[in-house]
């Protein structure tokens, strides 16, 4: 193992792997001296205010780390500053956001608490409050010298085994026939069997060394340092840090007794290198741009008067990697196998450790504890040019302090990969989101202006989901979901290779369809997909699209000496989705084909003729309903649709989007990728009908284990008419925290809020009275045992005959 970069990510990753057992095996090279990247000019706050569960338990664990575990495990000081924070509000959409913030914290267990402005004035006496409605407080928040905290896993790493070569700058990374990594330096050659980039701004040249295109950009980020204030001198304990999004965008805190500034401007912002990080800028600084940050500069001045008559005595003006959406790259890299991504992390000190940490348990044993789906350097494909990073870099570094609603949809650079509908559909009212650089329609904006209407509460959006739903369960509803993920695998061992690495039984005639997982070696969930059978040796496969590259390893990383032709179509096929009791009515009228349960049963598959095209209708449907999926080449696409359509409107036919369909599938109790990660089993996500127990696969006996520390239970919770939630609520039996909350929805046919929480398992029998916290406010819920909507699941296999 070579990591390469001496940054809190390369050392902290070091520190993890020598804990996971590969210290000895493990050698870290770093350019110049450790921290000298970005790392050493941090400002090294860390904060349990975080609406992501991932990153909450990342966070809490560092925080333990930071607060005493490294320095009594390394006797190397981390200088620790425990001074707690406050997130300021100022709106009801900040309240909400906070409110939300505190659910998600209460299933983390968190020492955390929502508080009037009185509270923060007990506590910081000289912040101006002018407007605050609210604050998050979080005791057991604070601030860490970075340097010296990455010297202590520096010290951590080295006793557990690893070799720390400073002064070793890596010049090539590539990779030999045999598939093993050789890393070329000042110092010598390495050959390796695993190597890491945790380059920090220099990962993304590093990647081009092996063919990567590993996207991220530097944006540079001021603080500032206060001459000594006077008000502080007398002070016994240190003011908490105050995170003041809406007035100040950024932090202040004390430094010494020193004030200390940070902004995030949320205009005009600043990237740098864009073809190449200098190799010569160790400990690197840029010249304060004050024109650019001095609207939150003077707020800031405002805010906290004390500071307005001194000094400047030391302005930080470094560079971070950021990811087109902000999240870091922590996973493996594309389409290689063994090299590793720990990098694009624009708050290392925050989240660094965590992360690391579940890197080395997912290079040691398969699989990280928590879900890397946000992480994943994989969610990204070839569509993330550099051009396209840049711009997305500089909206992540904007957004940095704006409130993340629900569904926050990201508008510069698009549109990336536009449907052959997009533009038609758009003159319909869609509102699209992106999948895996696909367009894809949220909901059709009826009435209401064409655009997100974002809010933690329910709003004018829901109108029209519910309304979409309707017509889906009452008539017919189109949808395109052309960004599914579409891979082709045949050849003679097609079979052979997919029936060992699915759990399912493989479909055996052709035309049949099966829904099975695939499962890494640690028994846990890599990806869902369908598998449909075309012909003896070709087999179809779809899954959600940003799973996509993901398969495509899977698959190409697992092969042995099979004779197999692996294809992704997705680029060049588009999926039309037809759902709803009058469906069969609808496709009738444009087709010959035999569409009776006899003629065509359900999950099947065939080829038919649609507006003039041959396309591959399944007979499947997400949605619940009577329904079919007609996958085709995109030339296909408009044609089959505005048939459909036509023939559709005599049954008032509609299009509904990802909202609605997410609404639906929640009223079935089908579980999503929001469920089936790789934190879980199939036993754990309560989806072992789907296994076969008399066949070998990848990760059976693992996956196969009774002995459960939670279980995957589908809830229906009580509206208030206000809130339902938005997944990483606390669920609460007894007055006791028993899990928290993956996904949840409003199912407008059955008046329900839905939810599918992993809890202990004595708390997921059918009928158990549970609360679920929702904006801090604990609701009533019940354990369901069946889907709220068609429990039996007659819908989808509506004969011809009964609707006659």
């Amino acid at each position: 193992m070579v990591i390469v970069g001496g940054g809190i990510m390369g050392v902290g990753l070091a520190y993890h792997l020598g804990h996971e057992g590969w210290g000895a095996e493990t050698v870290l090279l770093e350019k110049a001296e450790l921290t000298s990247g970005s790392t050493w000019h941090a400002a090294g706050q860390i904060t349990h205010s975080t609406s992501s569960f991932g990153l909450g338990k990342c966070v809490d664990y560092n925080i333990g780390l930071y607060s005493g575990g490294l320095e009594a495990e390394t006797g190397q000081p981390v200088t620790w500053h425990g001074c707690g924070s406050f997130r300021l509000a100022y709106t009801e959409d900040e309240m909400d956001w906070l409110r939300h913030t505190l659910s998600v914290g209460r299933s983390l267990g968190f020492n955390i608490e929502l508080v009037g402005p009185e509270k923060v004035a007990e506590l910081h006496p000289f912040y101006n409050l002018s407007g605050v409605l609210g604050a998050l407080h979080t005791p057991d928040d604070g601030h860490v010298d970075s340097t010296n905290v990455t010297m202590a896993m520096a010290a951590g790493a080295r006793q557990k085994g690893v070799r720390i070569i400073r002064q070793c700058r890596a010049s090539n990374i590539t990779q030999a026939d045999n598939g093993e990594w050789v890393v070329e330096t000042g110092k010598g050659t390495i050959t390796c069997e695993h190597v890491v980039n945790a380059g920090g701004t220099y990962a993304r040249q590093m990647g081009e060394w092996s063919g990567l295109q590993l996207p991220m950009t530097s944006m540079t980020h001021h603080y500032f340092v206060t001459d000594e204030v006077p008000e502080f001198q007398g002070l016994d304990v240190e003011l908490p840090v105050i995170r003041d999004d809406k007035k100040v965008s950024g932090y202040i805190r004390m430094e010494q007794k020193k004030g200390l500034i940070g902004i995030y401007e949320k205009e005009n912002p600043n990237s740098v290198w864009h073809d190449e990080c200098p190799w010569h800028y160790e400990n690197w600084l840029f010249d304060a741009d004050y024109d650019r940050v001095m609207p939150y500069l003077e707020e800031s001045l405002n805010r906290m008067p004390i500071f307005a008559d001194l000094g400047i005595q030391r302005v930080v003006h470094g560079a971070i990697s950021h990811p087109p959406d902000g999240n870091p790259l922590i996973g493996p890299a594309p389409a290689v196998r063994n090299y590793w991504c720990c990098c694009g992390t624009q708050i290392g000190i925050g989240w660094g450790p965590g992360l690391t940490r579940e890197l080395a348990r997912w290079m040691v044993h398969g699989a990280a504890d928590i879900s890397m789906r946000e992480f994943d350097p994989r969610r990204f494909g070839s569509y993330a040019t550099k051009n396209w990073q840049v711009v997305k870099a500089e909206e992540d570094y904007c957004l940095r302090h704006e409130i993340p609603f629900p569904h926050f949809n990201r508008l510069v650079g698009r549109p990336i990969k536009p449907s052959p509908l997009h533009d038609l559909l758009k003159s319909k009212g869609a509102v699209h989101e992106e999948v895996y650089g696909f367009e894809r329609p949220r909901f059709f904006a009826k009435g209401i202006e064409q655009c997100d209407h974002y809010s933690f509460n329910r709003s004018p959006v829901d109108d029209m989901v519910a309304a979409e739903v309707k017509a889906v369960r009452t008539g017919v509803g189109i949808m395109d979901v052309t960004a599914f993920a579409k891979v082709l695998v045949e050849g003679p061992d097609a079979y052979a290779l997919l029936d060992r690495l699915t759990a399912n039984r493989m479909p055996q005639k052709i035309g049949s369809i099966t829904l099975t997982h695939m499962l890494n070696r640690a028994g846990r969930i890599e990806l869902e997909t369908t598998i449909v059978r075309m012909a003896e040796d070709r087999f179809y496969l779809v899954c959600a699209a940003f799973f996509e590259q993901r398969l495509l390893d899977h698959l190409n990383h697992r092969r042995a000496e099979e004779d197999v032709t692996i294809t992704a179509l997705s680029s060049e096929w588009s999926v039309l989705s037809l759902n709803g009791p009058k469906s069969r009515d609808v496709l009738a009228a444009c087709t010959d084909a035999d569409l009776s349960n006899a003629g065509f049963r359900w999950l099947s598959a065939r080829e038919i003729t649609v507006a003039g095209h041959n396309v591959w209708a399944f007979r499947m449907s997400y949605a619940g309903e009577l329904g079919w999926e007609f996958h085709m080449p995109n030339d296909a696409s408009l044609d089959v649709y505005t048939t459909l359509w036509a023939a559709g409107e005599i049954h008032c036919i509609a299009d509904y989007g990802s909202f609605a369909m997410n609404a639906m599938r929640m009223e079935k109790g089908f579980k999503g990728a929001g469920e089936l990660t790789n934190e879980v089993t199939l036993a754990e996500a309560d989806v072992l009908r789907f296994a076969r127990t008399d066949k070998e696969y990848l990760g059976r006996d693992k996956t196969l284990n009774t002995d459960l520390p939670w279980v995957c239970a589908y809830l229906e919770i009580e509206p208030d008419g206000k809130a339902d939630g938005h997944g990483g609520e606390a669920v609460v039996l007894n007055g006791q925290v028993v899990g928290s909350t993956a996904s949840v929805a409003f199912g407008p046919t059955v008046g329900k809020i839905l939810a599918f929480a992993y809890v202990k398992p004595h708390a997921a029998t059918p009928g158990t009275a549970l609360e679920v916290v929702i904006h801090g406010i604990r609701r009533a819920a019940r354990v369901l045992g069946d889907p709220a909507y068609d429990p039996k699941s007659k819908k989808p296999r509506t004969d011809a005959r009964e609707i006659a």
